[in-house]
């Protein structure tokens, strides 16, 4: 796997395509994100990344602040922007209750999510799968990006229920108002 890793050393799908950069989702970026788990740019811990790698899946702890008014749901949107296709893989994708106020270590868990989290579809599955990058494909970065919408999310292009909707097909028909967004980056290298 090193020489698969090295060979797509130069490619990497960047961060364009991001949730963050959708148009449908441009906000006032005022939302801070933080978790006691690692800063942003740091690395993250084994415990966070995939048992592949020898970790425990575990999503990290997560806290905002502040919460803009009329916030009536959070979208959190994690992805891996060097990994090695044209697009992110979304690592997580899920639906916070704003009267969360944090989500706990393993709060994302597909099997046992915490108070008022609704785990959605990702690229991998649902719920949270922590880094498991090529190994000597060099630094991955996972940003985990926080959206304050004005309204709740209910269904994908308007039929799909939002459950089952991909992830690619949900964000760019996410039409609330987003009121506050932040984000805050792990890094993992294998």
């Amino acid at each position: 796997m090193t020489l698969l890793g090295r060979l797509l050393k130069n490619r990497r799908a960047g961060d364009t395509h991001t949730a963050w950069n959708l148009p449908n989702l441009q906000g006032p970026e005022q939302l801070t994100l933080t978790s006691e788990d690692f800063g942003d740019g740091d690395t993250m811990p084994l415990k966070q990344c995939a048992k592949t790698v020898g970790g425990a899946d575990l999503s990290p702890q997560l806290a905002w602040a502040p919460l803009p008014p009329g916030t009536a749901q959070l979208l959190l949107v994690v992805e891996d922007i060097d990994v090695p296709i044209a697009k992110p893989a979304v690592h997580c994708l899920a639906l916070i209750d704003p009267t969360a106020g944090h989500l706990e270590p393993g709060a994302l868990s597909y099997r046992r999510p915490g108070p008022g989290v609704g785990v959605l579809r990702s690229t991998i599955g649902r719920g949270y799968h922590g880094p498991a990058p090529i190994k000597g494909h060099g630094p991955h970065r996972y940003v985990f990006q926080l959206f304050a919408l004005s309204a709740a999310v209910d269904s994908a292009s308007g039929t799909t229920p939002v459950d089952r909707a991909r992830p690619r097909a949900l964000l760019p028909t996410i039409t609330a108002s987003v009121l506050g967004r932040g984000r805050l980056t792990g890094v993992y290298e294998r």
